[in-house]
């Protein structure tokens, strides 16, 4: 048992006393990713009944829709004490998802049910893991997220290789409808696990003798998130870094989308499955040991910047190379990369933000400025391609001009995380060095 326990800490860097609240962690969020890709051939079912002009116009209110719901979620949070925000946050989602299933079940328009159900879930899929990695941001200190974020991370990974097996396996015999009993189940199963890291939190902060933010109610006004964003400049940064991460999501998706066409549906759909199984086992597999020690030994701003680095010389190759292998590989690569490395090396970044930023500003960077970025990017290269006539090979320069950028901006960030106060003052306080705070946080 010692070797084992021993093997398990060479491998995730990970303390002896930390495991437990780790393997919460790896837990809640493989829970929740489990949720979603459970919901998500659920909502994609419906899709495939409508025009592509419906779906068009769902999209474009999406972004208008996702904004709402982050001012209502800043709002609520603005109102109710700390402790409470996460678990009746995931609570209100599996009432959500309750609520879909008798209405569905029951209703005699349909159609408008599914649509309003189809926006809700895509909103979800986004706030969902906000709200999850601002609580984890809370819950494990600057020092604990480089070692034990790439590790919790792998949970999500493992949550979407189990996830879809539930529709897959049960989807004709529990019907569609009853998938949402199942999502709604699973989130209610996630609040004990709650519980448990809020009491996990409080312990840390009694034996460091600081105060617990568990009790505390925020004070910034419920708009601060938006305002924060954008005066912020740490904020800003990763805002910036996150909607060129955008930018190249939608490069890569837009080319991938073009090249496939000369295949048929049914072997579309095996190359994309194909592709999502890989990324998800490589980056389980990969999660548990690279990001940690990439943040340990190289720093964080090679960490965020190594992606980047990639992407531009895969769209390079592309350029010079314009196979549909040659995408994929880059497909393939970009994504195990976010989500192993990235990804958790990016929400690192949040543990030096304030509780108020943390909670109302991540949000609005996660949510509201990703899907402007869908927006703007899905705009961009409508104009670039369709509307210019721009080919593979200049859509592919372009694209390493972005991911270039996205490369200096992680650098910056980086920088501005490693000389952020250690001191215990500011550990106590959630401060940022480079930055004035602003807002307090009163009992």
């Amino acid at each position: 048992m010692k070797s084992l326990k021993g093997l398990i800490e060479s491998i995730t860097l990970m303390k002896a006393e930390e495991q437990k609240a780790a393997y919460a962690s790896f837990a809640m969020v493989f829970l929740l990713m489990a949720v979603y890709f459970v919901l998500r051939p659920v909502r994609d079912a419906m899709a495939s009944d409508w025009s592509d002009t419906e779906v068009s116009f769902l999209w474009n209110i999406q972004f208008f829709l996702s904004t709402g719901i982050v001012l209502l979620y800043c709002f609520f949070i603005s109102k109710v004490r700390f402790k409470y925000v996460v678990p009746v946050v995931y609570g209100l989602f599996a009432v959500s998802f309750l609520l879909f299933y008798v209405v569905t079940t029951h209703s005699t328009e349909p159609t408008w049910v599914e649509k309003g159900f189809y926006l809700w879930v895509t909103a979800f899929s986004l706030l969902n893991l906000s709200v999850f990695w601002s609580f984890m941001s809370e819950t494990f200190s600057k020092n604990q997220g480089k070692r034990l974020f790439a590790f919790i991370g792998a949970g999500a990974s493992a949550g979407a290789i189990v996830g879809p097996a539930v529709p897959t396996l049960f989807a004709e015999t529990l019907g569609l409808s009853k998938l949402m009993l199942v999502a709604a189940v699973g989130l209610l199963a996630v609040i004990p696990i709650i519980l448990y890291l809020t009491r996990y939190q409080h312990t840390q902060h009694k034996a460091a003798q600081k105060q617990s933010a568990n009790h505390l109610v925020m004070q910034a006004q419920w708009w601060s998130g938006f305002r924060d964003v954008v005066k912020n400049p740490y904020l800003l940064a990763i805002a910036l870094f996150i909607l060129l991460y955008v930018f190249i999501n939608s490069f890569v998706y837009f080319q991938q989308k073009n090249m496939l066409a000369v295949f048929s549906r049914s072997e579309r759909a095996q190359i994309l499955g194909g592709i999502d199984w890989l990324v998800n086992v490589l980056t389980f597999v990969f999660a548990f040991a690279i990001t940690s020690r990439m943040v340990q030994r190289l720093g964080m701003g090679f960490t965020l910047a190594s992606l980047p680095l990639l992407v531009v010389m895969g769209f390079l190759i592309l350029a010079i190379v314009p196979a549909v292998v040659v995408l994929l590989a880059l497909q393939t690569g970009r994504r195990v990369g976010n989500y192993a490395v990235t990804r958790p090396a990016r929400e690192m970044l949040f543990t030096q933000v304030t509780p108020d930023e943390r909670f109302k500003a991540k949000p609005v960077i996660d949510v509201v400025v990703y899907r402007g970025g869908d927006a703007v990017s899905g705009s961009l290269f409508a104009v670039l391609s369709d509307g210019i006539g721009l080919g593979l090979m200049g859509m592919s320069f372009i694209g390493a001009g972005i991911a270039a950028c996205w490369a200096f901006v992680g650098l910056k960030l980086g920088r501005m995380y490693a000389f952020t106060q250690t001191t215990d003052e500011a550990v106590q306080t959630h401060q940022h060095p480079s930055i004035k705070p602003t807002e307090a946080i009163k009992p």
